[in-house]
């Protein structure tokens, strides 16, 4: 390859996009544009190994897309492995003690967790529990504690 061959190919299309997607990423810190720039640079390799234009946008956007999907979850684990829960993400699990009656058709129920009254209400319609029994907090919508025997 001589040199004006070289300001002909997209060699500086790709290389501009790696770079572009690279200061994006420092910037933003997302973990996103990041696999772009691994697809730019699989594109700017198939460039210089004189593949055809056509295959080199499939590359990009094939190698861009199966780093995003397949790599950016675990990728992600290893940024952010310390996310602290916050006060209301412990209660999920914990038993509480229900202090009136959940019934979901009668819109009603209390529980309280550590020491803390909260509106609660059933996992399901169906079921009816009665004040005084424990139950287990399964999910918080809102201000009310989802719960089940």
């Amino acid at each position: 390859m001589n040199l004006t061959s070289l300001f002909h190919s997209p060699v500086f299309l790709w290389l501009g996009l790696m770079i572009l997607f690279l200061i994006i990423e420092i910037i933003t810190v997302g973990l996103t544009s990041i696999w772009f720039a691994g697809g730019s640079l699989a594109a700017l390799v198939a460039d210089l190994l004189g593949l055809p234009f056509l295959w080199q946008a499939i590359l990009f956007f094939a190698v861009s897309f199966i780093l995003l999907f397949l790599t950016r979850p675990f990728a992600l684990k290893f940024v952010k492995p310390h996310n602290i829960k916050t006060n209301y993400e412990e209660l999920i699990g914990k038993s509480v003690r229900v202090t009136g009656r959940i019934d979901n058709r009668e819109e009603c129920g209390t529980a309280v967790c550590n020491g803390q009254e909260w509106t609660a209400r059933s996992v399901s319609d169906d079921i009816v529990i009665e004040a005084g029994e424990t139950a287990t907090v399964v999910a918080i919508k809102g201000v009310k504690l989802i719960v089940k025997k």
